[in-house]
C-alpha cells in the first residue's frame, strides 16, 4: 500500500486527489490518500454563498467550455446534469472609456462602427501586419507587446482592461509568453496577428465544409459555464467522492525527508509519512512548507507575486438601474480614473442568481495596479463602488443587499521571468522524487488550467508510485 499526502483543499487539491485515486486504481496501484486542508471547509477560493435569494460567488464564477478539462471531470463525477451554461448575454461585453460604455466589437464591421477606438487608433491597428518583430530572447511584457503590435490606444483600452479582468494584473509587468503563450505562438508562426486570424478563419471554414469541424456562435472563447447551485457544486461533489480521505481543520507546517517513507509532513496536530507529497497550495504557502527541505525551491516560490482583490456583491431592485443589463458586464481602463476595475452583471449571465425583480452586480477593486485598495474599510468600498455604479450605469440609491469579500492574495502574477522560474523549479524538483507541485501559480490561473494541472500531477504521481 502506497501512501500519498495532498496538501491544500482547493479545486487543485481536490481534483488531484480524486484523479489520483482513479488513475491509481486503473494502474493497479494500491493507494492510501490523505488530503490536508487547514480550513474547516474545502473548496479554497471556490465558494458559492446563498443569502436572501442571491447567489454570490466569493471567487471564480465559472469556466469556458471550449476546453475539455473541467467538462471531462464533470462526466467522471456524474455532475454533468447540474451544469448551467451562461445566457447569450455573456457574449456582450463592454469597456467603459471616454465616459460611456462601448460594446466590444465581435467582427470587422462592428469594429469599424465602434467608437471605442479612435480612427487614428484603428489605422494603427490595421498597420499591425507591418509591426516590428518580437525581440530575440526577451521575455516581453504585455505592455511592450501591445504597444509594439497594436499601438498605445489599443493597449490602454483593450489589452490593459483585459489583463486586469483576467489576472487583476499590470500589463507593464506581466509576461506575454507565460500569460498568453498562444498569442506569442501565433506571432512567431504567422508574423502577424491579423494574418493569423485570416488564415485560421479560412482553415476553420474549410474544416466546416469538409465536416471536420462545426461552427459555433460562441466563438473561440467558448461559453461561460457553471452549475445551477453555483461553481461550488463541483468542489462539493469532489469532497463527497473523497469522503474520509479529507482531513479538514488540520494545518500542514512543513515537509521534510521521512524515516520509514520518503517524506514526513508535520502538521499542527501530528506527523505523517508518505511515499509521495503533492503541494496544491499557493506558491507562498508551498515556499514555507519546503523552507527546511530545500531553500532554493523556497526562494523561487517566494518570487511568484500575488495581486489582491476586493469583490463587492450588490443586490438592487431592477427599476433602480437605468442601464440596459443585457450583457456580461464591463471593464474599465485605468486612465478613466474610476475606483473599480469593472463590474459583472451576474444575474444577467446566469439564471437564478437574484430574486425576481432584482439584479445582482459584482464589482472588483484593487489588483496589481491598486494594491492599497485591499485595506479600504467597508464604508470606503461602498462609497467608491456606488459612485462608479451611479456614474457608469445610472444606479439610483444604495443597494438593498451588500456583501464584500476580500482576497489578500487573489491571483498569482505571471510576471516577466516566470518561465525561467518554472524551468528552475522543474530542474530542482528532480532531486526530490515523489514531491509534486500543482495549482494556479504555475501554468494557468483558470479553472480549466487547474483541472488540467491536477490531471498531469495525478498521472505523474501514479507513475512515480508504480515504479517504487
Amino acid at each position: 500500500m502506497r501512501k500519498a499526502i495532498i496538501i491544500g483543499g482547493g479545486i487543485s487539491g481536490l481534483a488531484t486527489a480524486y484523479l489520483l485515486r482513479k488513475k491509481g486504481a486503473a494502474e493497479g496501484v494500491e493507494l492510501e490518500i490523505t488530503l490536508l486542508e487547514k480550513e474547516a471547509r474545502v473548496g479554497g477560493k471556490i465558494w458559492s454563498i446563498k443569502e436572501e435569494g442571491y447567489l454570490c460567488e466569493w471567487g471564480p464564477n465559472g469556466f469556458l467550455d471550449s476546453k475539455p478539462q473541467t467538462l471531462d471531470l464533470c462526466r467522471l463525477l456524474g455532475a454533468s446534469e447540474f451544469i448551467l451554461r451562461s445566457n447569450d448575454n455573456a457574449r456582450k461585453r463592454f469597456i467603459y472609456a471616454d465616459g460611456i460604455l462601448h460594446r466590444l466589437p465581435e467582427n470587422g464591421k462592428a469594429f469599424l462602427q465602434s467608437k471605442l477606438i479612435s480612427w487614428p487608433g484603428k489605422l494603427r491597428l490595421a498597420m499591425e501586419v507591418f509591426a516590428s518583430k518580437a525581440p530575440e530572447g526577451v521575455d516581453e511584457t504585455l505592455a511592450s507587446f501591445g504597444r509594439r503590435r497594436l499601438g498605445d490606444e489599443a493597449l490602454r483600452k483593450l489589452i490593459a482592461p483585459m489583463v486586469s479582468g483576467i489576472f487583476a494584473g499590470d500589463p507593464a509587468t506581466m509576461s506575454l509568453n507565460s500569460c498568453f503563450p498562444r498569442i506569442a505562438e501565433l506571432e512567431s508562426e504567422y508574423g502577424s496577428l491579423i494574418m493569423a486570424m485570416i488564415k485560421l478563419a479560412k482553415k476553420k471554414k474549410k474544416e466546416i465544409a469538409e465536416g471536420k469541424a462545426v461552427s459555433s456562435a460562441a466563438g473561440p472563447g467558448g461559453i461561460l459555464t457553471s452549475f445551477r447551485g453555483g461553481i461550488q457544486t463541483l468542489t462539493d461533489i469532489l469532497a463527497e467522492r473523497l469522503g474520509d480521505a479529507i482531513v479538514p481543520g488540520q494545518s500542514a507546517l512543513r515537509v521534510n525527508k521521512g524515516t520509514s517513507s520518503a517524506y514526513k509532513v508535520t502538521t499542527d496536530q501530528c506527523e505523517l509519512e508518505a511515499d509521495a507529497v503533492v503541494l496544491a497550495t499557493p506558491a507562498d504557502t508551498s515556499a514555507v512548507l519546503l523552507a527546511e527541505l530545500d531553500t532554493y525551491i523556497n526562494h523561487v516560490l517566494q518570487a511568484i507575486p500575488y495581486a489582491s482583490m476586493t469583490v463587492a456583491c450588490y443586490g438592487y431592485e431592477r427599476n433602480r438601474i437605468r442601464q440596459d443589463l443585457n450583457g456580461f458586464g464591463y471593464l474599465i481602463p485605468k486612465e478613466e480614473g474610476m475606483n473599480t476595475l469593472g463590474t459583472l452583471w451576474d444575474s444577467s449571465i446566469f439564471a437564478g442568481r437574484a430574486p425576481a425583480g432584482k439584479v445582482l452586480l459584482r464589482s472588483m477593486l484593487g489588483g496589481a495596479c491598486f494594491p492599497g485598495y485591499i485595506s479600504l474599510s467597508d464604508d470606503e468600498v461602498n462609497d467608491r463602488v456606488q459612485a462608479d455604479l451611479k456614474k457608469i450605469m445610472g444606479v439610483k440609491g444604495p443597494p438593498s443587499f451588500i456583501r464584500i469579500y476580500r482576497h489578500e492574495k487573489a491571483i498569482p502574477q505571471y510576471t516577466t521571468g516566470h518561465g525561467d522560474r518554472l524551468m528552475h523549479l522543474g530542474d530542482k524538483l528532480k532531486s526530490h522524487p515523489g514531491l509534486f507541485l500543482t495549482g494556479n501559480a504555475y501554468r494557468g490561473i483558470g479553472l480549466n488550467d487547474c483541472v488540467a494541472a491536477a490531471d498531469r500531477c495525478a498521472r505523474e504521481t501514479v507513475g512515480y508510485l508504480k515504479r517504487l
